[in-house]
């Protein structure tokens, strides 16, 4: 097997919360709002910085913990909790930022929150992590920085639908008889509230918008590309919940995947992989390397440089930066992580021609499911529990009508799909699909409005900015 080694990069010259306030401050010029309007949005409104003890094995360790609330424009706040190493205030911070445009950009009701632990959580039993957990969850109840109304994490690097179990079950126990109280977390198991279809959210709600944006012939010819997703090739780094669901959606709907990574390196095949059979790969040796018929790529970092038509960078920020941008042979990178590529990378990329498709835009995907499970909770009944029926009957109703006019029988095949109602999931995904369709265009629109002044990052800070703004107005807080 040829293996590719990697070249030494630099370091971001720019904080991450530091690179998002460039790219706000960037986009705000573009917008109507006084300068002391704009301060309040682009601040954080609220920082909760903790530690606290927990006695692990024969130990106490002090754990370091946070949750910031950008903004309070709408409430609840939102947003997800990782367990990292590399969890720190000016982390939590920026991403909590993200979040408040994040939803504005997709319209969904919530300000922008963050939490954090700083912990590596494959260093403690399921039992300690659940006591860590439960801690924080009553260090946010007591400082109300948890609830239906008042803040609503998610899960997040590193944390999954057990971890808001745990945190789901704490707040309950905390606030006997409140109603509402599966609404203070998403992300939960469906049996515990969950909803269906919140696991591949994130990633398909990328998938949605590299779809939507590859279906417009005029941009697609500025770029070279014919329109549409079938046969475009694609590099995905990571392979977490969101870069193999992204993945798998573009695999099934034929891009060709040529390359992936994860934290161990990296494969690339210019015909193709088969992602399948990929994941079932590193299942059994514990390596993406090695894999039939590709080559191995030394570093996940090397494999962002690899020639594709569309690069999804899916793990973690700036990994796309000075050092590494002029060599990133894509014309499309869709950021499904958070913060992928730093302001230098931004103009690197954007000189090159490249189009960027933001973060706070393309990985919206989980918190507007988050957003349908939220609704869910406080309506305490399943979607599509009311119709599911009527709408089955009423198209059996009609398929017979038509079976009856034309004296033609319906196959047993099509027969299903017509009369099938929609279940749970159907509705996520509708909702989901036609959130990120929308929200495309109102960016591309601003984009096209700014008339070559900005890209799309730019124009979809742009377009957030705008909703907050008018809802910070609209409050009418500032006598």
């Amino acid at each position: 097997m040829e293996t590719v080694t990697a070249k030494p990069t630099q370091e971001a010259h720019y904080s991450f919360f530091q690179g998002v306030e460039r790219n706000f401050d960037k986009a705000a010029k573009f917008t109507r709002f006084e300068a002391g309007i704009l301060e309040q949005i682009k601040a954080c409104n609220s920082i909760y910085s903790m530690k606290f003890p927990v006695r692990i094995g024969d130990k106490i360790e002090v754990i370091e913990a946070y949750r910031v609330q950008h903004s309070h424009h709408k409430l609840p706040c939102k947003g997800g909790i990782r367990y990292s190493m590399d969890v720190n205030q000016d982390e939590v911070m920026a991403l909590a930022s993200l979040m408040t445009y994040k939803c504005a950009i997709v319209n969904v009701p919530f300000g922008g929150a963050k939490g954090g632990i700083k912990i590596n959580p494959k260093k403690y039993t399921a039992f300690e992590l659940e006591k860590i957990t439960r801690r924080y969850a009553s260090e946010l109840v007591k400082k109300n920085f948890i609830g239906p109304g008042l803040d609503v994490p998610a899960p997040d690097y590193g944390t999954g639908g057990r971890e808001m179990s745990w945190i789901v079950d704490t707040y309950a126990s905390l606030k006997p008889g409140e109603v509402d109280a599966l609404a203070c977390v998403t992300g939960k198991p469906v049996t515990q509230g969950g909803v269906r279809g919140r696991t591949e959210a994130t990633g398909l709600g990328v998938y949605y918008g590299i779809r939507e944006m590859c279906s417009i012939a005029e941009d697609m010819k500025k770029l070279g590309l014919t329109p549409g997703l079938e046969g475009k090739k694609v590099v995905i780094q990571g392979l977490g919940n969101v870069g193999f669901h992204a993945a798998k959606f573009f695999y099934e709907n034929g891009a060709i995947i040529v390359g992936l990574a994860e934290h161990e390196g990296g494969i690339y095949n210019e015909n193709g992989l088969d992602l399948h059979d990929v994941v079932d790969h590193r299942k059994a040796t514990g390596h993406l390397h090695n894999f039939p018929g590709a080559k191995n790529i030394d570093s996940s970092a090397l494999t962002l440089e690899l020639p594709c038509d569309i690069l999804i960078p899916a793990a973690l920020e700036n990994v796309i930066n000075a050092s590494n941008a002029d060599r990133i042979q894509a014309k499309i990178i869709g950021e499904a992580a958070n913060g992928p590529l730093t302001p230098e990378a931004d103009d690197i990329l954007n000189r090159k021609g490249a189009i960027i498709v933001p973060d706070m835009y393309l990985n919206a995907g989980g918190v507007t499911v988050s957003y349908f499970e939220w609704l869910k909770n406080l309506s305490h009944v399943r979607f599509g529990r009311m119709d599911k029926r009527f709408s089955e009957n009423q198209n059996d109703n009609i398929l017979r009508s038509f079976e009856n006019l034309t004296g033609k029988k319906v196959g047993d095949i099509e027969r299903k799909a017509i009369l099938h109602g929609p279940d749970e999931v159907d509705l996520v995904y509708s909702g989901l699909e036609d959130t990120m369709i929308g929200s495309y265009h109102e960016i591309r629109d601003a984009w096209l409005s700014l008339d070559g002044a900005a890209d799309m990052r730019t124009a979809a800070f742009t377009v957030a900015i705008n909703k907050v703004g008018v809802s910070y107005e609209e409050l009418g807080i500032f006598p």
